[in-house]
């Protein structure tokens, strides 16, 4: 029988890729907000966001993320080349992936939906939207869908906190 990830009692491990750090501040206060535990790990750009889902360098000990969260324009490596790397990448297509950005062109909208991401949010201006946003979205992630087995079943187990920057809080 299927489950949602809370149905394993262990916080949800999210993904935020994100150059803009206050954002990422805002999304972890966000979180801190819902009636989940979330676990948010935080890196700036499309390379470390690779590097954190195949478990490279000062990723090697990442946990495997039930969610990706991922902005479009950033440097190194944006979120449409993101996209392409998990379309090309059989290990990593499993990743659940929501892209989170302030564009509400429809071509960027088409675009990500063309190259596999599972929704498209437009990031809202005010903090009381955006943490009802985050609310919203934990719910539905984690308490409505049912993910594939490879994301939950080698999960590492760890306690409740959120990491942002490579700070744990």
């Amino acid at each position: 029988m299927s489950q949602s990830l809370v149905d394993y009692g262990c916080p949800a491990q999210i993904l935020l890729v994100d150059d803009n750090r206050s954002d990422a501040e805002l999304a972890k206060l966000g979180f801190d907000q819902v009636s989940m535990t979330v676990q948010l790990h935080h890196v700036l750009n499309g390379v470390e966001c690779m590097a954190f889902l195949r478990k490279q360098g000062q990723y090697a000990d990442a946990p495997t993320p039930d969610l990706v969260l991922l902005d479009l324009n950033m440097p190194c490596m944006n979120g449409f080349e993101v996209l392409e790397e998990l379309q090309r990448d059989k290990g990593l297509q499993c990743f659940p992936v929501v892209v989170m950005t302030t564009s509400d062109l429809e071509q960027d909208i088409a675009r990500a939906y063309q190259l596999g991401c599972q929704s498209y949010i437009v990031k809202p201006m005010s903090f009381d939207s955006f943490a009802s946003l985050l609310q919203t979205l934990a719910d539905y992630w984690f308490s409505v869908v049912v993910l594939p087995e490879k994301t939950t079943a080698g999960r590492n187990r760890r306690p409740a906190s959120t990491v942002i920057g490579g700070t744990v809080y």
